[in-house]
């Protein structure tokens, strides 16, 4: 019995150390995985798992560029960037956001879109992330926050640069504003050069040239903790601040026509004829641009929307009207130079044109008629039938390839976005777009600028800038000189230029000229009663727009009808008369006469420029 329990102990003994011996080589076989794994993480993989780490920790956030600055020729401030203040919620130190957003609505004043920007951002950021609430805090709004900053846990007043028009409405048309990004935009967009940017041109030269005006993006590395919120800045590169623009608007000049104006919808292009700078560009009514930059309220932009007047419309650039009368000299000039008919020839004016065999009458303006006149009594008087005839015998595809190089039916390139080209038809284009043939009496009405034909006040301008420099072509523009950040001095802006329009015979251009001097100096000029006490001597052309047509026996009477069914009333001219130092084009809506209501704007804006503006505009320091 006893050597039986000595035996069991034995074996006993034999099968514990069995298990030793293969718990120890598990315990080494672990042992040489874990090794191995660290040996794997340590060494052969360890570039990969410190960048991770190193990534980790160590954010690079992009820093926002300041916006460049906009200023007129004499250096006067029109867009700048002025300090603001922004009121900021972090939501993960709020316990009751509700309740803390009807304590701060006691204090600063909240609009629903301001809650209804905050609320739509805080579903889309982390809890940790700062969330704009309202933009432009008031000094007593600042105040009152800083008195009881105790009261609101996860709330800041953080400074910042904000976009600001300090001229207000002044030219806004070609300034144009700044506004939030949208997602639209921010799809199209260079997601890193915009990483750190909120705003965006959205019209005007703020469009136009937004990458010279929003600078170069910076970048910060910043650690981080685990739960991804700031420590401290480790390294920073500065962003680079856009380029200061200098248009060649010249402020005072813009005023003048803005004010000419008045209440009326229209607008007033005056160019520097030799150098296309762009002196002033009104349309009215005007806006103020400070309203979209940190947002525009639904009210108000529905307001701006549907005023009968469109505030919001560019019609200087945008607005498409039949050119009338004004037309009349360059058709003068395309009937010399194709032959049609000479300055000598006569067509008798007995009050309207009719075609052999046809019973329809074209009407002269004057319902007696002028009796014979010469193309030059043609256009001082604005004779209508002798245009007419002028017209049909040229045929509308002449007309058509005339006038293009002109500037009419095409864009003039202006460094502004969305011009419209106008139109001058052809059989062609009427043939394309309506799918019918071209009829003589279509002819006979563009001849005087109306039926098809379209232009816009830009167009004109442009237009009369060619003929008072007797073919020379220098597209408008608006930007004369660039300063770049880090420089002293400013680098002029190189200007475009197209091929000038040549005539077989140089006189033409002083028959057509001679003839729209007569318009304001002559003694039957239908407009000489601008041209009485001048100081000086211009060339102009009046012209009015038909809004609706009226029958053979009708009479036109403005006096009876609404206001939007009066005609259009258009004047072009360029003074002085020798040498064209501006040259200028009138449009007003529903205005009626061309001399007596555009004419007269035209006049105070070339009178403020040439005896007085002119010589006080100051220069600018170029960089050569």
């Amino acid at each position: 019995m006893l050597d039986q329990q000595i035996k069991d102990q034995a074996g006993e003994l034999r099968l514990v150390r069995s298990r030793l011996a293969v718990s120890l080589l598990l315990v080494m076989a672990a042992m040489a995985v874990l090794g191995g794994r660290l040996w794997w993480l340590q060494v052969a993989g360890y570039q990969h798992y410190s960048t991770l780490s190193q990534e980790n920790r160590v954010k690079v956030v992009p820093v926002a560029p300041t916006r460049g600055l906009i200023y007129d020729r004499n250096g006067v401030l029109l867009a700048e960037n002025v300090p603001t203040y922004r009121l900021v919620v972090t939501p993960e130190q709020v316990v009751d956001m509700e309740r803390l957003l009807k304590r701060l609505g006691r204090v600063v004043t909240l609009r629903p879109v301001d809650l209804e920007r905050f609320h739509r951002l805080r579903r889309q950021r982390p809890g940790f992330q700062e969330i704009p609430l309202k933009f432009d805090l008031t000094e007593e709004e600042v105040a009152k926050l800083a008195v009881d900053r105790h009261r609101f846990p996860g709330v800041e007043v953080k400074a910042q640069l904000t976009r600001h028009y300090p001229l207000g409405a002044t030219a806004v048309h070609a300034v144009g504003y700044v506004g939030r990004i949208n997602e639209r935009e921010l799809e199209k967009l260079p997601a890193a050069q915009y990483s750190a940017t909120s705003h965006i041109g959205k019209s005007g030269v703020e469009r136009f040239y937004e990458d010279r005006l929003h600078g170069e993006v910076g970048v910060e590395r910043v650690e981080t903790n685990a739960m991804g919120r700031r420590l401290r800045t480790l390294e920073r590169s500065a962003p680079a601040p856009g380029e200061d623009l200098y248009l060649s608007l010249d402020v005072r000049l813009q005023k003048v026509a803005e004010a000419a104006l008045g209440a009326e919808s229209g607008a007033v292009v005056a160019v520097d004829p030799g150098s296309g700078e762009v002196l002033a560009f009104a349309s009215t009514p005007t806006f103020d641009p400070n309203l979209f930059v940190n947002g525009i309220s639904l009210d108000e932009y529905r307001r701006l929307q549907t005023e009968h007047d469109k505030p919001l419309f560019n019609r200087a650039l945008r607005g498409q009207y039949p050119p009338g009368s004004t037309v009349k000299p360059f058709m003068g000039l395309a009937g010399l130079e194709t032959g049609t008919k000479n300055a000598e020839e006569t067509v008798y004016d007995p009050g309207y044109y009719s075609l052999p065999g046809v019973d329809h009458r074209w009407r002269c303006w004057k319902r007696w008629g002028h009796g014979e006149v010469d193309l030059h009594q043609a256009i001082a008087q604005s004779c209508d039938t002798y245009f007419y005839d002028l017209a049909f015998n040229m045929g509308i595809d002449t007309m058509h390839d005339f006038l293009q190089p002109f500037g009419f039916g095409r864009r003039t390139g202006i460094d502004l976005p969305g011009e419209e080209p106008g139109l001058v038809p052809s059989k062609a284009w009427k043939k394309r777009t309506k799918g019918e043939p071209w009829y003589h009496g279509e002819t006979i009405i563009a001849g005087i600028g109306q039926g098809y034909m379209l232009s816009t006040p830009l167009q004109l301008a442009y237009a009369t800038a060619i003929l008072a420099n007797r073919g020379d072509a220098v597209p408008p523009h608006l930007l004369r000189a660039i300063h770049e950040p880090g420089k002293t001095g400013v680098r002029a802006a190189a200007a475009d230029s197209e091929p000038s329009i040549g005539v077989s015979d140089e006189a033409y251009w002083d028959t057509v000229i001679d003839a729209m001097e007569d318009v304001v100096h002559g003694r039957r000029g239908t407009a000489r009663a601008l041209g009485e006490d001048a100081a000086y001597r211009f060339a102009g052309k009046t012209g009015t727009a038909q809004v609706f047509g009226i029958g053979q026996e009708e009479e036109y009477d403005a006096e009876e009808l609404e206001k939007r069914l009066r005609d259009h009333a258009l004047f072009i001219a360029f003074a002085p008369a020798e040498q064209p130092e501006i040259a200028v084009a009138v449009v007003v809506e529903n205005g009626g006469s061309g001399g007596a209501t555009a004419g007269p704007i035209a006049r105070t804006v070339m009178d403020a420029w040439l005896l007085g503006l002119r010589d006080s505009a100051r220069g600018y320091r170029s960089d050569g």
